[in-house]
This record gives C-alpha cells, structure tokens and sequence, in this order.
C-alpha cells in the first residue's frame, strides 16, 4: 500500500489477497466468499481519475455509507457485514492502519446491472433535458419549473450501468427490459422509499439531498442494497439555509471539483489537470461537513 501523505491513499495492493475488481476510487478484493471494498482517497470527475486525492475522502464514503446502511435496515436489508478491520483476521496487522475507516466487509451478490437514481430536485442532466424537452427521463413535469425547483414527487430516473465511459439515462420501460418488470418494479420502489426516509432526515440536520444514486444486487434470492449509499460521491448535497431556486446550489459534494475543471481549461480529453492546494482543501472540507452534519461524527485520522 501506498499513500501520497499520512491522509491521502491513492493506491491499494494486499498481495496475500485475490483482487475482484478495481474501481475509480475502490479497490475490491475476495476474502471466503465475502468481498472487501477498500475506498482510496482517489477522486473522478468526467469518468476520469484526477491526479490529485482528497484527504479523508475514502473515509467519510465508508463510514457515511455504514451509516445510511444502518438507517435504511428497516426498509431493506444490505450488503455489509462489517466495516471494522480487525474483525477480518485475513488482514495483517501491518495493513489494518491504513485499511482501518476506509474498509468495507460485504456480501458478494449478482449485480444488477440497473443505476437507480432518484431525484428529488431539478438539476444537472435532468435540468437540461427538461430545459429542452420538459421532460426528465421521459417522465413529464410540471410546466414553467426553475433549476433546482423541488419535484411535486421524487421520480425514479434509471440509467445504464456502464463499465466504461458514460452511464446513459434511460426511461423506466427500458429498465424494465433490462431486469424483467417485476424486479424493475421492485428496485424502484424500495429506491424511493429509501430517498424519502433519508432526505426527510437531512433535511433536519440542514441538508437538501437533490438526488441520488443506488445500487442493487441479488442475494440468496433476495433483492438487497449494494454498493455505497447516500454519499457525496453518490449524491448532491445542498445547504438548506441557503437554498434558492432558479440558479445552480452550492453543494457538499465534488460538483464542487467539477465546476472548478470546467473553468479551468481542461478540453476532457487529455491528461487531467492537478488540483490546485485550495481546490483540494476545500473539497476535503466539503465532504468531512456533510459528514459531520448528517451522523453527529468527525472523522478520526
């Protein structure tokens, strides 16, 4: 293993461990049939991985994703056993430091190959598309509504799960031809029920969540939640006190990255430009307030 500094992780090897996959910012790895999902402090914007990390990042994913998992139990059960390291006497001593806070011991499932977005908010591609054709994913709305508008009712907007390159909005019927309607039908529901518990809490600890992303897998023949879950990475985050339709919100997640890339130059098709210190900083910070917003928690270092 390797990291840049002592709070930034930008690569992960565990040689004495089978690597399952390699992601934009996880590193996943097989241990006795279970899976071990290790979030680096690696950041994408634009399907890019920037050369930079955010310190804390991998952090504030792994412990904010223990966290939904635990709210949501209720309303589904989830992929994650246990996000304590020396719990997996696989890991070595030497390891469990660097791996500690940033590691997640779950269930290996069949993914379904469905990205579940629920919006409760008009904004980014669903703000463009609605701009044009006033619709978001198909589904028709209102006339006459502002960006970052509240929707009248969170809308499930699906996308294809891509393995490279862009995910593709798609409408519900095409999901359905995905999965079968049943399963469709089934993700959708638990996706909205899920969006609607935790956005009615965020909102008491001062925080929108415009939208979101989930993932879902079978398990044992269950349909069980997968994946990270109502995270900066994974969601847009806005400051209630703040909010003002009509314009683009300043937000707790890396929108903020995104913006910056956008201005800066980059034409997102050659080599990502470094992140300039302020850039880092701040982005850092973003992501350790929404964590300390939504659970009560500072991250430990």
């Amino acid at each position: 293993m390797t990291a840049s500094d002592d709070t930034v992780l930008l690569e992960i090897s565990i040689p004495y461990l089978k690597l399952h996959n390699k992601g934009k910012v996880r590193e996943i790895f097989e241990i006795d049939g279970n899976l071990l999902l290790v979030a680096t402090d690696r950041i994408s914007a634009f399907d890019v991985i920037l050369p930079n990390g955010i310190p804390h990042k991998g952090k504030v994913l792994t412990l904010m994703s223990e966290f939904w998992f635990k709210f949501t139990r209720e309303l589904t059960e989830n992929h994650l056993i246990t996000t304590s390291i020396d719990e997996i006497d696989k890991i070595t001593k030497e390891d469990r430091d660097l791996l500690r806070g940033r590691s997640m011991l779950v269930k290996k499932v069949d993914v379904i190959p469905v990205e579940c977005i629920v919006r409760g908010y008009l904004a980014g591609s669903g703000w463009k598309e609605y701009k044009e054709l006033g619709t978001v994913c198909k589904i028709n709305l209102p006339d006459n509504l502002k960006e970052s508008d509240k929707l009248p009712e969170p809308i499930f907007t699906p996308s294809t799960k891509a393995e490279s390159g862009h995910d593709e909005n798609i409408s519900f019927e095409e999901a359905v031809k995905i999965t079968g309607r049943e399963l469709a039908e089934e993700i959708r529901q638990k996706s909205i029920a899920i969006y609607k518990k935790a956005s009615e809490y965020a909102l008491t600890k001062g925080i929108i969540i415009s939208d979101t992303k989930f993932e879902w897998g079978k398990y044992k023949d269950k349909i069980i939640l997968i994946d990270e879950v109502l995270t900066p990475d994974s969601s847009r985050f806005w400051p209630l006190e703040s909010y003002s339709p009509g314009k683009s919100q300043p937000s707790f997640d890396k929108q903020f990255v995104r913006d910056y890339l956008e201005n800066s130059g980059w034409d997102k098709q050659s080599s990502p430009p470094s992140l300039p210190e302020e850039i880092i900083r701040t982005t850092s910070e973003k992501y350790l307030d929404a964590y300390r917003k939504l659970t009560g928690k500072n991250i430990s270092n």
